[in-house]
């Protein structure tokens, strides 16, 4: 009777083995066909391949198959948007409905901690059904709030850095170089979104795409007031047939300026953002030690 059991606790294992290597199979093809890029010429560095792995590694086959079966039932459009998102993070290994099913796991895993909850203690049927519909909305925009603060972080760090890429796109036209010889020893100083991006359009090139379309995908991808300035200053230049040098200079003065009116309204809106903690938390503690002995004084007077 023994020998039964552990024959067929090994075909369950293995069973369950066989189904987890299939689930895994889309990924790990995805994962090969990546390290044949090396071969195209662009080899990104260990942590920006390690970076995107995942969302939160163990439960990502959990959310991939989740994902996979809402998307496929009920369409692509949930997918499409979480793409987006993850383009502009610049998690490009991430599937977009791995970031669905995430969404769907933080809806449920909120839901049923609430559920558990209500079942412990003993809330009022309003405060439970507040709290069914706060749990279910905040554990669904949860991951998609991460990755919203994780891409504005990234746009962000474009925009600072893009001055210094055109400065250094000028110093190696003026110096004699083709706009595209120019973008690769540019890039080659670059680090960060910046020239990661950038990598990945001299990928492009290499693969068949021209200068243009590279730029024109870089602007898909990265959709910033300063990018879209330099990707169509870039593209009339070459199609129009402008000295790229002077288009260059001409745009490193504009993202100069442009740096420092961003600069300078944000400090305008330092005093504003300084109101809440200097009035709820700086003014009562000042209030306290100020006026604290002078009321303790004034109530023993009276007393």
């Amino acid at each position: 009777m023994m020998i039964f059991f552990l024959i067929g606790l090994l075909l369950v294992a293995a069973a369950t083995a066989l189904a987890m290597r299939a689930a895994a199979m889309p990924r790990l093809r995805a994962e090969e066909t990546i390290t044949k890029i090396g071969d195209y010429g662009y080899s990104a560095g260990v942590s920006e391949v390690e970076q995107d792995r995942g969302l939160f590694g163990p439960f990502d086959g959990i959310a991939g198959v989740i994902g996979a079966t809402i998307t496929t039932k009920f369409g692509t459009k949930r997918a499409d948007r979480a793409r987006k998102q993850l383009i502009a993070a610049g998690m490009y290994n991430v599937e977009p409905r791995r970031l669905v099913g995430y969404q769907l796991l933080g809806g449920g895993g909120l839901l049923a901690f609430w559920l558990w909850i209500m079942a412990t203690t003993g809330f009022s049927f309003l405060v439970s059904l507040i709290g069914l519909v706060a749990c279910a909305l905040v554990g669904y925009k949860l991951p998609m709030m991460i990755i919203d603060r994780r891409a504005r972080t990234r746009l962000d760090a474009i925009e600072y850095d893009l001055p210094e890429l055109i400065d250094l796109l000028v110093v190696a036209v003026e110096a004699g170089l083709g706009f595209s010889a120019a973008l690769r020893a540019a890039t080659d100083r670059l680090e960060g979104p910046l020239g990661q991006e950038m990598r990945l359009a001299l990928q492009e090139q290499n693969m068949g795409l021209s200068v243009v379309e590279a730029l024109k995908n870089v602007l898909t991808r990265v959709e910033t007031p300063s990018v879209r300035s330099f990707v169509r200053s870039i593209v009339q230049g070459e199609q129009l047939g402008i000295s790229i040098g002077q288009v260059l200079r001409n745009l490193a003065e504009e993202m100069r300026k442009r740096r420092k009116a961003a600069a300078e309204e944000r400090a305008q809106k330092a005093p504003i953002k300084m109101l809440f903690p200097l009035i709820f938390l700086i003014f009562p503690a000042m209030f306290v030690i100020l006026l604290g002995p002078a009321v303790f004084a004034f109530m023993e007077a009276l007393g």
